[in-house]
């Protein structure tokens, strides 16, 4: 835990000798123990790997009890995780999409826990949709991350401080958007669903707006318009 904590602050350049201070031993002991840097990496993707299947399996139970709220906004706890998530992506590379991958396939996995459960509806494409929850939730964290200190005066350090804040503005709105949804009529839906390779251009959106609005008349054979 000592290592996944000063990577989740300062990132994969935090010096072996810093770490070893953390968990109070040496850095040859941790050389010894995990035979070079990427070797401790590997060991923390790990542990945060199971930290998050455990984190998610828990809370699907605590969902269906109605305890989401407290959990998404008291948990400190997690911001570690989040912080080693976040610096494995800005550190890109293999590892980096590796990580990204395994939680996007164990999120494939307690999504559908959560719909056997009854907490969360069926979805057309389950791993497009695991993929975009994760990718959607990392992107937010990041951004938070990266702009903080113009925003808030908060070092980017403060793990804590940065999740409390993402989860005090975002849940509310979270929320609403998954529980009540966004557009008020599924046409836009079932007109992806009919042609999902054809994204519409300005020029289709302007014509459907045309079509929308326009008063509705009936041609006649001889091309007269009547009401």
């Amino acid at each position: 835990m000592a290592a996944l904590n000063r990577f989740a602050r300062e990132g994969f350049g935090a010096p072996l000798r810093v770490i070893a201070a953390d968990a109070d031993v040496s850095a040859a002991l941790i050389i010894k123990r995990y035979g070079t840097k990427e070797g401790l990496r590997a060991a923390c993707d790990g542990v945060a790997l199971e930290w998050i299947r455990a984190a998610k399996t828990r809370n699907i139970g605590v969902v269906a009890g109605g305890g989401l709220l407290p959990t998404l906004v008291g948990g400190d706890e997690y911001a570690p995780l989040v912080g080693y998530v976040m610096q494995s992506v800005i550190a890109g590379g293999s590892l980096g999409r590796s990580f990204v991958e395994h939680m996007i396939a164990d999120a494939e996995g307690y999504l559908a826990d959560a719909v056997a459960a009854g907490v969360i509806r069926p979805s057309r494409d389950e791993r497009a949709r695991a993929r975009y929850l994760v990718t959607s939730s990392l992107g937010s964290f990041l951004l938070t991350m990266l702009l903080e200190p113009d925003t808030g005066g908060r070092s980017a350090t403060d793990l804590p401080g940065l999740y409390r804040m993402l989860a005090s503005e975002g849940t509310g709105p979270m929320l609403e958007l998954y529980t009540e949804g966004l557009f008020t009529t599924r046409r836009i839906l079932e007109d992806f669903l009919l042609h999902p390779g054809d994204a519409p251009g300005p020029a289709d959106s302007a014509d459907r707006v045309d079509t929308a609005t326009a008063p509705h008349t009936d041609e006649g054979k001889d091309g007269e318009h009547t009401p």
